[in-house]
């Protein structure tokens, strides 16, 4: 589980999810660029950090093919290489599915497919030796949900994309897979805050039912973390393009 003298590329660092990696990752000794659009909250996420690795700061909008560029080439350069790539950033809006705002769609599939695409270029570009990939898909990405089809449709096409890829890239050593939480994050409350008292009481209900373990979604910190680091590290060298719900049983993946 060590990723001592790991080079790696954390994007949306400054909070839930991509700060709890960018934690995993430096307590693991691994070097960092931590990378968000926003300045204030992803240098205040690096405050405190405890691990042999570190971590620094680079602005990135994912959805800029440029910036992306650009802020991939700084981080590499300052690394001095690139192994490992956890594209954690991504954006979630409610949105009635009758009368989607052109805004929400093109905002949506920017962030979470076009970002996905343009940050799997630019590590590639920076693995000739190889390396790893790990996007995020989502369970709403796979089924049926209500409230959710704008979303769940981006997640479906960071699916496909991360299995297609893995398949081409394999031969250059590069392995893809996607990680489909289930936890508490700032994304998910604000996801319950949309959602009516009719709405929010059945999701409740329903995830109480349907998560066999603890019926309840899971921690970043505990529950995730530690199978981020095993994705980045070299035991999960025989592992690509594949689908790893972490969400207590929720779903299977076929």
């Amino acid at each position: 589980m060590e990723l001592r003298n790991k080079k790696i590329i954390v994007t949306g660092s400054a909070q839930g999810i991509g700060a709890s990696t960018v934690r995993a990752y430096v307590a693991a000794g691994a070097q960092v660029a931590a990378m968000d659009v926003d300045t204030d909250k992803g240098e205040a996420a690096l405050a405190g950090l405890d691990g042999p690795g570190s971590a620094f700061f680079i602005r990135c909008n994912v959805g800029d093919r440029a910036e992306v560029d650009t802020a991939f080439d700084a981080a590499v350069k300052r690394l001095g290489g690139l192994d490992v790539l956890a594209h954690v950033a991504g954006v979630h809006r409610h949105a009635a599915t009758h009368d989607v705002p052109d805004e929400t769609l093109a905002w949506l599939f920017n962030v979470n497919v076009n970002g996905t695409i343009y940050t799997n270029g630019a590590a590639y570009r920076h693995m000739p030796q190889g390396g790893s990939i790990i996007n995020f898909g989502s369970e709403s990405g796979l089924t049926a949900e209500i409230n959710n089809a704008v979303y769940g449709a981006s997640k479906a096409a960071v699916h496909a994309w991360t299995r297609s890829v893995a398949r081409e890239w394999g031969k250059q050593g590069i392995r893809l897979n996607a990680v489909l939480p289930y936890m508490v994050t700032p994304m998910y409350e604000r996801f319950r805050e949309a959602l009516s008292d009719e709405d929010l009481a059945a999701h409740d209900k329903a995830t109480a039912e349907q998560i066999p373990l603890g019926g309840k979604f899971g921690n970043a910190d505990t529950d995730l973390a530690p199978v981020m680091v095993f994705l980045a590290g070299d035991g999960s060298r025989f592992i690509t393009g594949q689908l790893l719900p972490v969400d207590g049983g929720l779903i299977s993946v076929r």
